[in-house]
């Protein structure tokens, strides 16, 4: 038995290219992107240090941690430079009527 459900996050319209948005929505701290027009989700922590990635760049799909510079590839959550070694987490999300869901757990 899954324990995962759908959340509105935010409104399509309020994702811009190539920005970042904090959401916090039910106890999650999110950050949403969108990046050639697909929008993704992260954790908005950095798991490397304590850092909102929401506060950092995205630069070619990926965010770069304020903090170290560390960063992730926002699709997967994968490390892409160090200091980050530890992936961030990574939320399924759908759109419906130019709204932004999360899937959480």
């Amino acid at each position: 038995m899954s324990s995962a459900y759908w959340i509105y996050a935010a409104e399509l319209a309020d994702v811009q290219s190539q920005e970042v948005l904090p959401v916090s929505t039910d106890g999650h701290d999110l950050a949403l992107y969108s990046v050639e027009g697909q929008v993704h989700c992260t954790a908005n922590q950095c798991t490397h240090g304590n850092a909102f990635l929401s506060e950092g760049f995205l630069i070619d799909g990926e965010i770069e941690c304020p903090l170290h510079q560390g960063r992730f590839d926002v699709k997967t959550g994968a490390p892409t430079c160090e200091p980050a070694c530890d992936p961030v987490r990574v939320y399924p999300v759908k759109i419906e009527d130019g709204r932004v869901f999360v899937e959480l757990s």
